[in-house]
């Protein structure tokens, strides 16, 4: 990373209950928390805006919700958040397939019309040489209420604050997320060495 990381003990008390759920939830603290945690009242600030956004009695799905913010970690080459948020979307989506297909979803039968219209949403919010359209805008009225559209509008938009943040600053994944390998051609029905698109080496 092109910023270091403090040990745990040295960053502030009231920070370490913060670090205590990331490992009690991924496993391990989340090298983007200890950069971030480097300024407390940031860390802090995007902690509970993250929470708020990503809570359980969201407007949007959960699964909805992955899908989009792995696209636009695809989009700003954040190498970590396409790790993390592919390993949550694997596990709300209940396979790989779509993690697999993501990058090409246009071309492929795996997504929605739902989907696709947040996704287009997502793309044109996150490229700089796109623009929201009226006209996509009143397909995505049809699949979410206004008060859907602001949330959804609101992660899109922090995920490319965290996206950006992370890959300016080289933050690397953490390993979360694992895409299975393909059997080879020449294995057979009885061959169990290859892992089908549904089994998820992501850590719980």
């Amino acid at each position: 990373m092109r910023i270091s990381t403090k040990p745990l003990n040295a960053y502030p008390w009231i920070l370490r209950p913060f670090f205590w759920n990331q490992k009690r939830k991924y496993g391990e603290v989340l090298n983007p928390g200890l950069l971030w945690a480097r300024v407390p009242r940031l860390f802090a600030t995007v902690a509970m805006l993250y929470g708020a956004l990503d809570r359980k009695g969201s407007l949007v799905d959960p699964a909805l919700r992955s899908l989009v913010t792995v696209r636009v970690s695809q989009i700003n080459w954040c190498k970590f958040c396409v790790d993390i948020n592919s390993a949550t979307l694997a596990r709300r989506a209940g396979s790989f397939d779509k993690v697999v297909a993501l990058d090409q979803w246009r071309e492929s039968d795996l997504f929605d019309e739902r989907e696709r219209v947040a996704l287009e949403y997502a793309e044109a919010m996150t490229c700089s040489d796109r623009q929201v359209s009226d006209e996509l805008m009143q397909r995505l009225k049809g699949f979410l209420d206004e008060d859907g559209i602001v949330e959804l509008t609101g992660l899109i938009a922090f995920q490319n604050m965290s996206s950006k943040f992370n890959s300016a600053l080289d933050v690397p994944p953490q390993g979360f997320c694992k895409i299975p390998q393909a059997p080879p051609a020449s294995a057979g029905p009885g061959d169990v060495s290859g892992q089908s698109s549904d089994q998820s080496a992501a850590k719980q």
